[in-house]
């Protein structure tokens, strides 16, 4: 028996799809508080092999489109634990080109409504896979379970 107040659980949204991830989509804290740390994803599939296959790794052009395919592997996980948008509290965004912002939180605001969590923005210079322009991470906030 842990001697801590907490325990930390992965969340799989595809559990058979996990073996084909070095990391967990998702990392939830139970105990001393509920907080699930979102792995960032790009437009790229949530689940895909590593090392990288090009063919599953075929980026939008548009900076709308890769933030929509990102905000929809990031609502899967949310909708397996029962989050919804307004749960997040914290985002990263990581640009290659920062002339992107606007339109990417133009996309997101479809989803947030007039929810603002609390966010960072950083303009990098690559992301995992060629092509990718967007990459986001969240931090959600989660209803603690019953026991």
């Amino acid at each position: 028996m842990s001697t801590n107040a907490y325990t930390v659980e992965t969340i799989q949204p595809n559990p058979a799809r996990a073996k084909d991830m070095p990391y967990a989509p998702a990392v939830r804290i139970v105990g001393a508080c509920d907080l699930m740390f979102v792995s960032g994803a790009t437009s790229s599939p949530l689940y895909h092999k590593h090392p990288h296959v090009d063919e599953e790794h075929v980026q939008p052009h548009a900076i709308e489109e890769q933030t929509e395919r990102a905000m929809a592997a990031i609502k899967s996980i949310l909708d397996h634990v029962g989050a919804s948008w307004r749960d997040v509290v914290k985002i990263t965004k990581y640009l290659t080109d920062f002339r992107d912002a606007d339109a990417m939180h133009r996309t997101m605001g479809k989803y947030f409504g007039d929810w603002k969590p609390a966010s960072t923005t950083v303009c990098i210079n690559q992301l995992s896979s060629p092509g990718a322009r967007v990459e986001l991470d969240m931090i959600v906030a989660l209803p603690k379970k019953a026991t």
